[in-house]
């Protein structure tokens, strides 16, 4: 069995503001015909349940010049009337209106007030009704496409860094040959490397020199 959702109402001399609160609301769908029959239809909360209704206003509205807008909170209407002019009440017909139909106050303005301005609709993005997407913000489901974000798995190109194999190294190359030298001369500077004929007359020296030690050390030994 569906329920009905709380709806709050306020007008200026040419709209009525229609606000439908409920909170979450999925599949939420609003029809305004010309002749003002306004029908809502939703559902909300951890069950899914169904929300439904219809209030049939007090005259003619625009269509074309209605606007919705469809948020965390609620639905806010922005109804264009036909012909300008202040309306008695929100629904024709005789009798009280239903409890679930109350008076925005928040947005409320007398008729004797000359300077009745618009109601500050805070950012708010519309769309017209009968818009697929009930103003765009139900189309928010096209934001799982967000999901496209995904394709940045392409920067797992990234890894390639780990090898360092992927470096472009010509950029080296554009340094010249002194670049390179350099790296090679600064490893000689910390380093002394004999050339072969010194490295052979220095064995020669120490051999001689072992020598003569060994011969001290021979005549040195006292003989028994």
């Amino acid at each position: 069995m569906s329920r009905h959702p709380e709806v709050k109402w306020a007008q200026r001399v040419d709209k009525v503001y229609i606000t439908v609160q409920l909170a979450d609301s999925k599949d939420a769908k609003v029809d305004l015909t010309p002749e003002g029959d306004f029908i809502f239809s939703g559902s909300a909360g951890a069950g899914d349940n169904q929300y439904e209704l219809k209030l049939e206003l007090f005259d003619n509205v625009n269509v074309e010049e209605s606007k919705i807008n469809v948020g965390v909170r609620s639905i806010f209407c922005v109804v264009q009337k036909a012909e300008s002019g202040w309306w008695k009440k929100l629904l024709r017909g005789e009798g009280k209106p239903p409890h679930y139909v109350k008076v925005d106050w928040d947005k409320w303005a007398d008729e004797d007030e000359d300077e009745a301005g618009d109601v500050d609709m805070g950012g708010m993005d519309f769309s017209k009704f009968g818009d697929d997407g009930m103003g765009g913000l139900g189309g928010m489901g096209g934001l799982g496409g967000m999901g496209g974000l995904g394709g940045m798995e392409g920067l797992g190109g990234l890894g390639g860094m780990g090898g360092l194999g992927g470096m472009d190294f010509s950029k080296f190359a554009g340094m010249g040959g002194d670049a390179l030298d350099d790296v090679d001369e600064s490893d000689d500077e910390d380093q002394e490397v004999s050339k072969p004929g010194e490295q052979a007359a220095t064995e020669h020296d120490a051999v001689k020199i072992a020598g003569e030690a060994a011969t001290e050390s021979k005549e040195a030994t006292p003989s028994t």
